[in-house]
């Protein structure tokens, strides 16, 4: 396992979500602090091909039916579809479903029944069989964080709360959750003072595993060996080989990011810290990670400006000034190639590349150029 690939001047986006559909990578929304920020424009939507590692807006159709720009909302991929839910703009939040069609590549609004929940943003969704699963998050119209589980019926369209058993995680928003099997795990997030519901100025971090046995509907607390990592929000999660990865995150009581590395045995039940090599991730928050092909690819967020990395780090929602927004692309590859290898090596130690193959000259080119989205960052990553 090695961090194999950084390139910059990618959608320089924070907050925002995306989905792996075949081999092509969909970022819906987020903010950039740097840019004025349109509540009722159209929602940005990028595309990145993982066999060139470039970087395209999509140019969607144009109808009253394309959803506000937005962040904090959720994305989940159900065939060539993209189901976006939540989230919110500075004026309102958003209880609509939207679909995208990556063929067609237009939006629509498909009618819903059921039970819908309220709108929210902070929340968590994954797929589990035909149903999405969402949980937590905070509700605008209370004034509240959540612990409420709802599922979509992805065929049928119907909306459904569903009555858990069991210890629920406490009530929290920008956790994280994978699927496996007919559970749905849980990690993270933040809540008010002593886990309660309210939005007061004590916030809780929550370093369990929770997950939701969705036939028995019922949680069940893991309770695992080993090394934990410090409870955190806005981190990154994913799943590979019965393990789920987490990645960076924010502490908002010791004020501290993360771009540490720990996975947790869904079989065995125990944490353990990893140490990657590689071009590590700057510390960060709110960034987008997908795995496919036994590869991670992580891009975005915010981190800590270089020059106060050695001082306490304040939320951006007190001093914006003191983070800086990524446009960046790493890779975690699980089983990187001897070529691959090969041409870390060369870049590490600047050999020089005059008499290489051609097409060994052209990878290294698809693995250093920087993308042209965004201006680049003048960080280290």
């Amino acid at each position: 396992m090695r961090w194999t690939v950084h390139i910059e001047g990618g959608p320089m986006r924070v907050n925002h979500a995306a989905v792996c559909i075949g081999d092509k990578i969909y970022s819906f929304g987020g903010y950039c602090s740097s840019e004025e920020y349109k509540d009722w424009e159209p929602i940005p939507v990028h595309v990145l091909d993982t066999t060139t590692l470039r970087w395209a807006p999509v140019n969607y159709k144009k109808n009253n039916l394309v959803p506000f720009q937005r962040y904090g909302h959720t994305t989940v991929a159900y065939g060539h579809r993209v189901f976006m839910w939540g989230g919110r703009n500075n004026s309102v939040a958003s209880e609509t479903l939207s679909c995208f069609d990556t063929k067609t590549l237009e939006w629509s609004t498909p009618p819903v029944s059921g039970m819908v929940p309220y709108a929210k943003d902070g929340h968590s969704a994954c797929i589990i069989k035909n149903k999405m699963y969402i949980f937590g998050g905070f509700e605008y119209s209370s004034d509240q964080y959540s612990q409420e589980v709802h599922c979509l019926d992805l065929d049928t369209l119907k909306w459904t709360f569903i009555d858990t058993r069991g210890s629920p995680p406490s009530y929290r928003d920008f956790h994280t959750a994978v699927a496996y099997g007919d559970r749905m795990y849980v990690f993270g997030g933040r809540g008010g003072g002593d886990f309660s519901p309210y939005n007061n100025l004590d916030e809780e971090y929550c370093p369990k595993v929770y997950y939701l046995d969705t036939v028995e509907q019922k949680w069940v607390v893991t309770n695992p060996t080993g090394t934990w990592p410090e409870g955190r929000r806005s981190h990154s999660a994913w799943l590979h080989n019965d393990f789920m990865y987490i990645f960076g995150g924010f502490n908002g009581d010791t004020k501290t990011h993360f771009n540490d590395l720990y996975r947790y045995s869904i079989k065995e039940n125990y944490w353990e810290h990893i140490n990657v090599g590689g071009f590590v991730p700057c510390k960060r928050r709110r960034q987008a990670s997908l795995i496919y092909k036994d590869k991670v690819y992580l891009f975005g967020g915010t981190s800590p400006c270089p020059h106060t990395s050695n001082r306490p780090i304040v939320d951006d929602t007190d001093n914006p000034e003191r983070l800086i927004d990524n446009s960046d692309l790493h890779l975690l590859d699980y089983s990187p190639t001897l070529k691959t290898l090969s041409i870390l090596c060369v870049l590490e130690h600047q050999l020089d590349q005059s008499s290489l193959p051609r097409d060994i000259i052209l990878d290294i080119q698809m693995m250093t150029l920087p993308n042209r989205i965004s201006r680049p960052n003048n960080q280290a990553g």
